[in-house]
């Protein structure tokens, strides 16, 4: 479905864009109407207030909850399989005692958050933060202490990853849009990338962490824990489920298993980014098999497959096996329809026109072009939600600027840095992205937003400013 025209002026396609996430904030925050109905709702009213013709209202609505949900149920339904597998078997918990002996328990956030920049080089955002979701709430279970601790540095490491440094494709396409070189732009993203990590995400977070208590969520381990990570079926009731009386699995078969899908989806986004860079032809046959097996659903339910096969033994039979992963899919259906309904907000608003309505009033700003790429990014990620979407259009908007100032490949990239930065900031309710991450981590709206908003807002001021100022020295 194509955008259609802006209605009215973008001075009120801005006010009616605001007045819907007020409206959807009061709603869920103070008459505590459920998310998903408050999204929904707040969608229908929004599109009729911008001017879609009522006809088209449904079509508009779908276009938004369709492209999320057909992603999102897929990979967080073989995800959150996978992660009952670990749990139940032993090896979430074998993987977090080595992350721990290996690290300590002080760096444990550290070593979490290292493991998901490696992770999260090729693998997207909410797929890497699906695989890592056992992992994360083992460890914060173990030590007890508020979830932010473990999961904001990881959760952050995927999203700087995903944001600023290709293979994947919003700073791939970017590049591609400016003019630049690819190679380049992932040797300038992935430094800035780290650097703005640790600044605006793991330092942040521990200040975050230790002022705001968040209990581990019910997701994985299909049981609230108490203030200290404990449950009725911890090892001290005897529980077969989470203190397996089998052997557990080795370290190396735990790992060899969470880098089944790194493996398989770098294939798909590394193929594609050879594509993009014409240093492969598109269409040849045994690429589009690797893209297939690299798709992340594909990918995902490979891995579970794999999984049952190497795990699924110790629980006793097929049928128990069959229960687990059943019993697994109960905890996140709310999860993913509120983060389709998310979508759908977000997709009414991205169809509403006013994107391009708030682009041809920021067209020229008559400021530096960094400074003018991380606004636009900026104002374009707060109005309508979708980081890809902003980076893309940014990218298209500067682009006749970048090429009449004959800026070499490494200016380039550094534009494409602040475009990223511009496009990660203040995730907020029309993003499916923070919806994700509320329920993954079992935050309401208020809390998501005094956490996951301003850590996502931290990382992309740092990255900027690094950009900022390399930008200002060559």
């Amino acid at each position: 479905m194509e955008a259609i025209e802006p209605a009215y002026s973008t001075t009120v396609m801005l006010l009616i864009a605001a007045g819907a996430v007020a409206l959807l904030l009061f709603l869920i925050m103070k008459v505590k109407l459920h998310a998903f109905v408050s999204l929904v709702a707040v969608s229908v009213l929004t599109a009729i207030a911008v001017g879609f013709p009522l006809a088209d209202v449904p079509d508009a609505l779908m276009f938004g909850f369709a492209d999320t949900i057909g992603s999102v149920a897929l990979l967080v339904a073989f995800g959150v399989m996978l992660g009952r597998l670990l749990e139940v078997t032993g090896g979430a918990q074998v993987l977090a005692d080595s992350l721990i002996s290996r690290f300590g328990e002080k760096r444990a956030p550290l070593a979490l958050g290292v493991a998901a920049l490696l992770f999260g080089f090729p693998i997207f955002f909410d797929a890497g933060l699906v695989v890592f979701l056992p992992i994360i709430l083992t460890v914060a279970r173990r030590f007890g202490g508020s979830l932010l601790l473990y999961a904001l540095p990881a959760a952050g490491a995927f999203a700087a990853m995903h944001a600023m440094t290709p293979p994947h494709p919003g700073p791939v396409a970017a590049a591609e849009v400016l003019g630049g070189n690819i190679g380049v732009t992932m040797l300038v993203g992935i430094p800035i990338g780290v650097l703005a990590w640790y600044v605006g995400v793991m330092l942040v977070s521990r200040f975050i962490g230790a002022r705001v208590f968040v209990s581990v969520p019910d997701v994985i381990f299909g049981e609230v824990k108490d203030s200290h990570g404990k449950s009725a079926g911890d090892a001290e009731s005897g529980s077969s489920e989470s203190s397996p009386a089998h052997r557990p699995p080795s370290f190396g078969t735990v790992l060899l298993l969470l880098l089944v899908p790194l493996v398989l989806i770098s294939f798909d986004t590394v193929l594609d980014t050879l594509v993009t860079a014409g240093a492969l032809d598109e269409g040849q046959g045994w690429a589009n098999f690797l893209g297939l097996l690299g798709n992340t659903p594909v990918a995902l339910m490979i891995t579970v497959l794999l999984s049952i096969a190497v795990l699924g033994r110790s629980l006793g039979s097929m049928k128990q096996v069959t229960k687990t992963l059943d019993e697994s899919l109960g905890p996140i259906c709310s999860i993913i329809l509120i983060t389709g309904a998310g979508g759908m907000f977000g997709g009414v608003l991205e169809l509403s026109g006013i994107g391009a309505a708030l682009s041809g009033s920021l067209s020229d700003l008559g400021i530096s072009l960094i400074f003018q790429a991380f606004i636009i990014a900026t104002l374009l990620r707060v109005a309508q939600g979708s980081a890809t979407v902003a980076l893309t259009t940014a990218s298209g908007l500067i682009a006749a600027a970048v090429a009449d100032a004959n800026l070499g490949d490494f200016q380039i990239a550094l534009l494409v840095v602040a475009i990223a930065a511009g496009a990660t900031v203040l995730s907020h309710v029309n993003d499916s992205g923070f919806w994700l991450v509320s329920r993954f981590f079992g935050m309401d709206e208020k809390t998501t937003l005094k956490t996951w908003t301003v850590v996502e807002t931290t990382l992309g001021l740092s990255a900027f400013a690094v950009a900022a100022a390399l930008w200002a020295v060559v």
